[in-house]
């Protein structure tokens, strides 16, 4: 890492902004996929070309219950809302920046988890105080 230096160039942030849009494209997708099942759970008015959530267990095909559909779609909403976060630091150019050290997040650490907002070393902190 660089030294002394206190945010990502415009071409690095970039860079960024490519790997957050792609991701959000995939999460909004993922979640209409399960927003539909959700609402149409065990009816047969899903189009054949919509993804289904099945797979083959000893006892025959298990379905992804309405449920955990439900779970699954808050947790990709959630997923979502990080991800634009996310580009709105970069719009201010405050993206990368750890929220308690105010280090740069390492490159490797962005690529892995994008919406990330502390350091490994803060968020390691922060477990200690329990304040996760």
């Amino acid at each position: 890492m660089e030294e002394n230096k206190t945010r990502y160039s415009d071409e690095e942030l970039e860079e960024f902004r490519a790997i957050i849009i792609e991701m959000l494209d995939k999460a909004k997708k993922e979640y209409n996929t399960l927003r539909q099942v959700v609402m149409h759970n065990g009816g047969n008015d899903i189009e054949d070309t919509a993804p289904t959530f099945k797979t083959v267990e000893d006892d025959g095909a298990f379905q992804l219950s309405k449920e955990e559909a439900s779970q699954l779609a808050q947790r990709q909403y959630k997923f979502i809302q990080n991800l634009e976060g996310a580009l709105a630091r970069i719009e201010n150019k405050t993206y990368g920046i750890c929220r308690v050290t105010g280090k740069l997040i390492p490159k490797e650490r962005l690529r892995l988890v994008p919406h990330a907002t502390l350091t490994v070393e803060a968020k390691e902190m922060l477990a200690k105080q329990g304040k996760n």
